[in-house]
């Protein structure tokens, strides 16, 4: 099943979110210093991507760990 694979979260998922958002940050801040120009694709995916992932992904995680515990 690819959705479990996706979304099931890990610890190391959840760095890879954080270090995900924090480049993002950083290279919107710096595309718009630089260049002048409001830049909105890597604001995008900080202030909707990641946390409609991360929501996504611990719903799913506590319905399927929940589910686990059910039918054992």
């Amino acid at each position: 099943m690819k959705c479990k694979n996706f979304f099931l979260l890990s610890w190391r998922k959840l760095w890879v979110i954080v270090v995900i958002g924090f480049t993002s940050i950083i290279l919107h801040n710096l595309i718009s210093g630089l260049m002048g120009i409001e830049e909105v694709f890597f604001f995008a995916i900080v202030i909707f991507i990641i946390p409609a992932y991360i929501l996504i992904a611990v719903l799913f995680t506590v319905i399927n760990f929940v589910k686990k515990r059910n039918t054992i």
